[in-house]
């Protein structure tokens, strides 16, 4: 006989001290890290060191295509902590301790479910979360993942209890919540908060939980990332999905078509994530994107689109590296950013605007796309006016990579004036300032306005590690002349 437990106190204490002490601690610890306001770069190292296993994971995941498409090579955890980031390094462990601590255990087919749904959960959270949130974007895909805590907890421990209660909740007709409370004597909701509240998983979790009347926006993209996990079980199409459409749409100010869209590459990315955190057995169960009538449909909007090329982006990104470190020569480094750009992340537009005629206008030095021959010859945009300030010195001044068009920079549109709206058109861009040192050289400016497509996470992820390395190179230029 395998122990019993009854209660929500019970259940928590046995998780915490026979099941799971190690998965409890590594979550304790990594959470309290997001609490303290000066976290170091050394107290997260020194937590992952602890575990060697942890360790090596979360650097074979740092050294993936998916968290460093310049195939830079990572070989230590701080190395990691600057190259990909404080927040994904801590994501990445707390994901890689969850799969190892429930899925090794038990591999049951309901854990498994449960699992592959948190992570769809998680990457659709988060990429909501780009729309409307400045930050903290990693912490919402936390939140999500975690959002049935204690129910993955319980498949994966729960031992004899949980082979009983599988059996109760197959037969027909049967009432899940009764027959939970009933066996367990907890819901799988209290559960979750129980644990949510003893490891410490902030408040995020416990609000998702009671979404229905919160504006805040990490918690809105948390539970409809959670809801568009389950009602994709049922199929792209049902009417479940429609409303949630409409919802996504509505809270990240995109077309209820580009919403679908945004919704079906996220579904694409999750199954990304987990191989890429060496969850394989997940990927079959995260819903295919692929039937055949979303392929026609597709099919025929994406015959004349740009797709992006993951090989052709890390290839740029590798020559702009080199390029950064023996001094290439000023054509050949736009080119190169250019066709990266354009090319390898799919961006319809792109763009590199310099200050021109001793600093007072910007004009454009190269361009790539449809329609974007008239910007070399016409388009020019005076530096400084102070009666019109504008996004272009907004973003230089400022040295900020800007997402336009989304919520997180709704304050900034008045910026966008009637002479770049001109020139530019309508819509989503991304713009950021292209420095060579502390010398201002001008900004580097891309969108997907040809087709009218909505920009993309993994695309702005692109822009801000292409205009970085470009820097790198102006610099080194800059120095060897």
């Amino acid at each position: 006989m395998g122990i019993r437990s009854q209660g929500l106190q019970a259940w928590v204490e046995r998780l915490n001290q026979s099941e799971l002490p190690a998965l409890a601690g590594v979550v304790q610890d990594l959470q309290r890290l997001t609490q303290e306001q000066h976290a170091s770069v050394q107290q997260l190292a020194d937590v992952l060191l602890r575990d060697a296993a942890l360790t090596s994971k979360v650097l074979r995941i740092g050294n993936s295509s998916y968290y460093n498409p310049s195939q830079e090579a990572i070989k230590t955890i701080t190395r990691a902590i600057v190259m990909i980031g404080f927040d994904n390094v801590r994501l990445i462990s707390l994901s890689v301790s969850l799969i190892d601590g429930l899925l090794d255990r038990a591999p049951r087919h309901q854990l498994q479910e449960l699992l592959a749904r948190s992570f769809h959960a998680a990457v659709q959270a988060r990429n909501i979360a780009g729309y409307v949130m400045s930050r903290h974007e990693e912490e919402v895909f936390i939140a999500a993942l975690l959002f049935n805590v204690g129910e993955l907890a319980f498949w994966g421990c729960g031992g004899e209890q949980a082979d009983e209660l599988a059996e109760a909740l197959a037969q027909p007709g049967a009432k899940a919540e009764e027959i939970i409370q009933d066996m367990l004597g907890t819901s799988f909701r209290q559960l979750t908060l129980g644990l949510a509240k003893c490891w410490n998983l902030g408040e995020l979790v416990t609000l998702a939980h009671s979404a229905a009347s919160s504006s805040d926006p990490g918690v809105r993209s948390v539970s409809l990332g959670v809801r568009i996990s389950e009602a994709a079980l049922d199929g792209w199409g049902s009417p479940q999905m429609g409303e949630l459409v409409r919802e996504y749409a509505g809270l990240t100010g995109v077309t209820e078509e580009d919403a679908l869209q945004l919704i079906l590459n996220s579904a694409d990315e999750a199954v990304e994530v987990a191989s890429t955190f060496g969850a394989d057995k997940l990927c079959r169960l995260i819903p295919n994107t692929d039937p055949e009538q979303i392929r026609m449909q597709q099919a025929q909007r994406q015959a004349s689109l740009l797709q992006p090329d993951l090989l052709m982006m890390q290839q740029a990104l590798q020559d702009l590296g080199l390029m950064a470190a023996r001094a290439g020569e000023v054509g050949l480094i736009l080119e190169t950013l250019l066709k990266g750009l354009h090319h390898g992340a799919g961006l319809e537009r792109v763009m590199v605007a310099v200050l021109a005629d001793q600093q007072t206008r910007f004009r454009v030095r190269s361009a790539i796309g449809e329609t974007t021959q008239d910007w070399l010859e016409t388009f020019v945009l005076p530096a400084e006016q102070p009666e019109q300030p504008h996004i272009f010195s907004y973003a230089l001044r400022q040295r900020q990579s800007l997402w336009m068009g989304v919520p997180a920079s709704y304050n900034l549109e008045d910026l966008v004036t009637q002479p770049i709206r001109h020139w530019l058109g309508k819509g989503m861009f991304f713009i950021a300032p292209l420095m060579a040192g502390s010398r201002e050289i001008g900004v580097l400016y891309a969108d997907c306005r040809v087709s009218g497509r909505a920009l993309k996470h993994e695309q702005f992820v692109a822009f801000q590690r292409f205009t970085q390395l470009a820097g790198r190179c102006l610099d080194a230029l800059a120095k060897r002349n």
